[in-house]
Formats: structure tokens, sequence, C-alpha cells
């Protein structure tokens, strides 16, 4: 079986110790140690990837593997909503929270659209977790990209993963260079929102399930 992790950063592997180490291939690892059911995995992530980037890449560099893969997960968003936020706030101005949400809602849309125009695969639709939960602002921003997540997958009859769930709380232990868990955070240069090893296991152990045939 064929499984293609579409994505931005996280997927990509950014800040692991390895790219074997990255979420995707662990949790293809852990499927093929686990059971008789063998999964190849592939991925289509780049750092700085939004939604906008990883739509083109899944209609030019991916529609191949897409359309022979039995499983497609897209984790994307962080990067539109993580942008706007670092403008607004070095520029100290408001977030347009709704307007990203929008945008996004329409490029996931069509990403989605995207996948079933080329494969059959299951689609597995990933939550963004929250690696600033002490800025409200993030945090609500964040819960409406879930929602929006949420409501499109079920227009797909996609399987919602709720990868947020898994690190509510636990960002410090899971996410690279955490500090003080603010947006403030991030405007040295260094974005410390990706997983560290630990949260790269975390996320493949969650999603291993969801790759099983019948799941």
């Amino acid at each position: 079986m064929i499984y293609t992790a579409l994505g931005d950063s996280i997927t990509f592997g950014e800040n692991a110790s390895s790219f074997a180490k990255a979420y995707p291939r662990v949790a293809a690892s852990l499927v093929n140690a686990s059971s008789s059911h063998k999964v190849i995995g592939y991925v289509l992530a780049r750092p700085g990837w939004n939604t906008l980037d990883l739509l083109d890449a899944a209609a030019w560099q991916g529609s191949s593997v897409i359309s022979r893969s039995a499983v497609v997960s897209v984790w994307i968003g962080g990067v539109d909503l993580a942008n706007a936020a670092l403008s607004a706030l070095a520029s100290k101005q408001v977030l347009d929270a709704k307007r990203i949400v929008a945008r996004y809602k329409r490029n996931l849309h069509a990403i989605l659209t995207q996948i079933q125009n080329t494969s059959p695969a299951r689609i597995l639709c990933c939550t963004q977790y929250n690696p600033f939960p002490n800025s409200p602002l993030a945090a609500k921003a964040i819960s409406g990209l879930n929602q929006t997540t949420k409501e499109v997958a079920q227009s797909y009859n996609a399987k919602v993963i709720p990868t947020h769930l898994w690190f509510e709380g636990k960002q410090s232990q899971l996410i690279y260079g955490y500090r003080k868990g603010k947006i403030e955070d991030a405007l040295g240069g260094f974005l410390p929102i990706h997983p560290n090893d630990r949260g790269h296991q975390v996320i493949a152990k969650g999603l291993a399930p969801y790759l099983a045939l019948n799941k």
C-alpha cells in the first residue's frame, strides 16, 4: 500500500534529527513492524509551503504518486497563519484571521478536489496543534483553522486526524526549541513551531492506526 503525506515543514521533518524520524516515515515503519500489511511511504512537503504551494505541487509534482496511493494525508495551513500573524505583530496591526481562514478554506477545497480527481485514496486531514498556547490570539486563530479543516474534510468524506489533541498541554515537551509558548518567541527569526523527535513519534503513533486498510 502506498501512503503519501502532503504538507509543509512539519511533514517535511524540519527540526527532526533526521528525515527518518519525521512522522510519515515513522508511522509507516510502525505499521510495517506490527502487521503483515506493508506500507510504502512518500512525502510531498517543503518548508515554507502554504496552501497554494501545496495545491500546485499536488497538481504537478505529486499527481503520479497520488494516483497510486491508497491513503493520502494533508497537513497544511500553519504557514498561511504564521506568516500573517508575524506580519501583523511586527507592524502592530490587527490580524485579519477571518480573511486568512477564508483563503485557507478555498485552497483546502481545491487540494482535496485535486486528490479526489486524481486518486481513489482515502484522505486524512490533520488538524493544527498550537505551538503558542500562551497567546490567546494564536489559540483563537488556530481554533478557527481547525474548525474549517473539519468542515471541509466532512464535505469530502475525509477522516479528520485530531493532531491538536495529541499536543494539547504537552507543547513544551513535543516542540523543538519551545520557549514561553507565545507568538513573540518567533520574532527573533527562529520559529519554535516544529515537532522534536518525540513530537514526531507522538504524531506517528496516533496516525498509524488510520493507515490500516479498514480504518
